[in-house]
């Protein structure tokens, strides 16, 4: 919850005490640190980094280099995390990668080597990045953390666990592990591909909206809103679970039997298949697209470009991507759903040097919503404007003795897609004084 606090008659200005603090893990690669510095990640708005990442090898040792991470790199970002009263956490695994060392004859060994490289260099703890994690790895997956986590709990302060998976893993795997881990992050992105009887759809979409497969009329594209209903319902606790926010999109290039021959936009189908290509959002924005190619899908909370090529279909582009607003809005959905947090993949793809990183910038914003409030009174109302987020939620309320408070006449101001000024009004003033607040979820 956030929620600003007065009163009218005195003007006393103050912050509501509300829930933990949301976290925001960025990921923050190893082979990226040259270019991006540690001293220039925002801890204002990163509140943990997952520093990426060890691999582990068949027989239980560690690949410490394989994705550029050096000791001078985490002797800095270790430093520059900790002056900043922030966590960081090394991360062990990546897309691809085998823990085939997690079977019984070298588990010992793995956990023992993963626990000394994070005490040696004075990481806060480990993250667990296991992708895939089929189906047939359940009981390796539980076994490994389970005995990672017994490791952590003999350090006399506490480590942190945490890890990050994909959304098609299944929801009573995590949830009979979840005591195990401080957060469990679904990578709620990679959520679309050209595969036969898909449509063309965006990359990390809030909803669905509505939109189902040609191929199976009663079964909608996935979304994070869908991803998050489906691990809750399976018992993953709200306050364990975050979500993914990307820095990259996908460009969708070419085909064949769409509207305009190629593909252009989202919900299009094809009878030859798009290319496919990731794209990091500094590279897409680059390109200087036109304003007649950008556009946004406020219902599935998503941004994307359209490109038609009138002399060459095959030169079609429908690139779905996240913008300051669709990270916001994502940020924003964090709160409302009572979730813990989010993770970033990743820091580096919208940082440019001597230049503000505009989606972090745009969670920041989206987190620090309601911010200040401007009153304005006259004899019989008062009316109380602040600024939303997108996707942002708010309520506001009124008491005269701090203990009891009540809903205005507008309780709910509902959502806010695009974000920017809101205002309720209180039309039934009068004595005693009053004080305000405005509350966002939960």
């Amino acid at each position: 919850m956030r929620a600003i606090l007065f009163t009218f008659a005195w003007l006393a200005l103050g912050w509501m005490p509300g829930r933990a603090e949301i976290w925001c893990t960025g990921y923050y690669p190893g082979w990226a640190q040259g270019s991006m510095p540690a001293s220039n990640i925002d801890f204002s708005v990163v509140t943990h980094v997952s520093h990426f990442s060890v691999i582990p090898n068949a027989d239980g040792t560690l690949n410490t280099t394989g994705n550029g991470i050096t000791p001078a790199y985490t002797a800095d970002v270790v430093a520059r995390t900790h002056a900043a009263k922030r966590q960081v956490l090394i991360c062990v695994g990546g897309a691809g990668t085998s823990f085939i060392s997690a079977t019984s004859n070298h588990l010992a060994t793995l956990v023992l080597n993963l626990t000394n490289f994070m005490a040696v260099n004075n990481y806060d703890g480990i993250d667990v990045d296991w992708e895939p994690l089929n189906a047939g790895d359940k009981t390796l997956f539980t076994n490994f953390v389970t005995h990672l986590r017994s490791a952590l709990n003999g350090f006399s302060s506490h480590k942190l666990m945490t890890t990050a998976l994909p959304t098609d893993v299944s929801p009573s795997t995590l949830a009979a592990v979840q005591s195990q881990f401080d957060q469990i992050n679904l990578m709620t992105y990679d959520l679309s591909g050209p595969w036969g009887g898909w449509v063309t759809w965006y990359n990390a979409p809030i909803y669905s909206g509505g939109t189902h497969f040609p191929s199976a009329p009663t079964e909608l594209v996935p979304s994070i809103d869908g991803c998050v209903t489906n691990f809750l319902a399976g018992g993953v606790q709200s306050n364990k679970l975050g979500v993914g926010i990307p820095f990259y999109g996908y460009t969708w290039k070419g085909g064949a039997g769409a509207p305009n021959g190629g593909v252009t936009g989202p919900q299009q189908s094809w009878t030859t298949a798009p290319s496919m290509t990731a794209y990091s959002y500094n590279d897409l924005m680059s390109s200087n697209f036109t304003g007649a190619q950008t556009h946004y899908d406020a219902t599935a909370q998503a941004a994307y470009f359209s490109i038609t090529n009138a002399a060459n279909s095959a030169a079609n582009m429908f690139i779905s991507y996240n913008d300051p607003r669709a990270c916001a809005a994502t940020a924003s959905y964090v709160r409302n759903k009572g979730l813990g947090g989010f993770i970033i993949w990743e820091l580096t793809q919208d940082h440019k040097t001597g230049q503000p990183d505009p989606l972090l910038q745009a969670i920041k914003s989206a987190l620090n919503t309601p911010g200040r409030i401007k009153l304005q009174n006259s004899a019989t109302n008062i009316s109380l404007t602040f600024t939303g987020a997108p996707l942002g939620s708010y309520q506001a309320q009124w008491t005269s003795n701090l203990a009891n408070w009540n809903n205005l006449s507008t309780t709910n101001l509902g959502t806010a897609a695009t974000g920017g000024v809101l205002q309720v009004t209180d039309s039934n003033v009068g004595a005693p004084s009053r004080f305000y607040r405005i509350k966002s979820p939960p």
